[in-house]
């Protein structure tokens, strides 16, 4: 295989316009984004006084995922991408809207938005990941979803604090206006973006795009089935998923119970996450030029699940916050290059018009087997204890990196991209 010349290697993606554009808007709609993941939650327990009202809210946004997930992938590889990221942005401010009026009484409102906003979303993460094909070549595309991994770290450290702040100076309207101008901006940036021409050619022939939306949606998963490192990559999505879903529930527990912190360091160890995300951006940007998907994806799994197992089980010689915060933030870089590898893998083995429907459907399962993990931590911990059950859950990181190894193969064996294509999957 020949390599790419090391001057375009060296080139990063923000200096392309297009991609600069539409990673802006990622930024500013995403910190948007977080300040509505902040409030609503906040928002519902203030009128409720219960947890059941808070998690009605994360379950609101779950369902329109799980029942419609993957069709929504299906409509974004039927629309042009650019056009559909425009007019989801739009209708994402629109919607917010109504929650103006939300109170005790009408508390409907906030689970009816929650719901929506999800389903817009689910639609335009694949349309978004589609795109970015069309803005970059086929050896820019790992760099740029590292920096479109920086990016969402970015908002998420900018958009968390930002959001309680404002829901307390100016409640959940000081929120919603704030939220709406962010995607009206994005909506502005990615409509003055332009594609360029289609950089890594597929032989169509081998794949004749399949007519009507039923056939489109089974013929996606039909493509996962026959595509290995795509079969690979959904069974790994799965596997993790599950482990973040017992992360997120009894991350806290652990925090609280067994390091016996307070809730300030509770949120500073939730925190400082992104900061690690957005080192292992930069990190990875770099890297990935060097190293290929296959090692990314798997050495990255076995790295965090390692360091997992380290954060769980140290307590018995230390809970002093400050060497927490520092294997929080080392856990950033490993699962930042997971998920570049596999987002990159994907975009370079799949067959574009059918790259919506794919990412859709990879997204569906991997929210779809979070929940698994959520349940399975509230019933488990109480029995096998908080520490056990994280174990396993990092066992299922390191299962993640061995599947990653044994299932990515060689180049010219995982890619229905023609013999001309730079890509390095395996």
């Amino acid at each position: 295989m020949t390599a790419a010349p090391e001057t375009v290697r060296a080139v990063s993606p923000l200096r392309n316009r297009n991609f600069a554009l539409v990673w802006t808007s990622g930024l500013i709609s995403d910190t948007g984004d977080w300040l509505l993941m902040i409030a609503l939650p906040l928002f519902a327990f203030a009128m409720t006084g219960s947890a059941l009202g808070t998690s009605t809210v994360f379950i609101a946004e779950l369902l329109p995922v799980l029942l419609f997930g993957s069709l929504f992938g299906v409509l974004v590889d039927r629309w042009d991408h650019r056009t559909t990221m425009v007019v989801i942005n739009l209708l994402q401010g629109l919607a917010l809207l109504p929650l103006i009026f939300a109170n005790g009484d009408r508390l409907w409102i906030v689970y009816v938005v929650a719901a929506v906003e999800a389903a817009l979303a689910a639609g335009l993460n694949p349309a978004k990941q589609s795109l970015l094909p069309q803005l970059v070549t086929s050896d820019q595309l790992g760099p740029a979803n590292s920096l479109m991994a920086v990016s969402e770290n970015v908002s998420r450290l900018v958009g968390s604090p930002l959001g309680g702040l404002v829901f307390a100076v100016w409640g959940l309207p000081g929120v919603v206006i704030l939220d709406a101008a962010t995607y009206l901006v994005s909506a502005v940036l990615v409509g003055v973006s332009r594609g360029n021409a289609v950089q890594n050619p597929v032989d169509q022939s081998a794949h004749p795009r399949p007519v009507g939306l039923w056939h489109q949606w089974v013929d996606g998963f039909a493509i996962i089935r026959r595509t290995r490192p795509l079969g690979a990559i959904l069974m790994i999505i799965s596997v993790g998923s599950v482990a973040q879903g017992i992360f997120l529930v009894l991350f806290v527990v652990y925090v609280v119970r067994v390091l016996q912190a307070s809730d300030a360091e509770v949120g500073l160890l939730r925190g400082v996450q992104a900061i690690g995300g957005i080192l292992g951006g930069l990190l990875v940007g770099i890297l990935i030029r060097r190293l290929s998907n296959r090692v990314l994806v798997g050495y990255g799994y076995l790295v965090f699940g390692a360091l997992a197992l380290l954060t769980w089980n140290f307590w018995p010689l230390s809970t002093a916050t400050p060497f927490y915060v520092g294997l929080f933030i080392a856990m950033g870089i490993p699962a930042v290059a997971t998920s570049a590898g596999i987002m990159t893998t994907v975009q370079l083995v799949a067959p574009p018009g059918a790259l919506g429907r794919i990412v859709a459907t990879i997204q569906t399962a991997g929210q779809a087997a979070q929940g698994v993990g959520l349940v399975a931590a509230g019933v488990l911990a109480d029995q096998f204890g908080v520490v056990a059950i994280l174990d396993t859950q990092a066992g299922l990181y390191l299962l993640c990196g061995i599947l990653a190894l044994a299932f990515f193969t060689r180049p010219n064996t995982t890619s229905v991209r023609t013999a001309t294509s730079p890509a390095r999957v395996g």
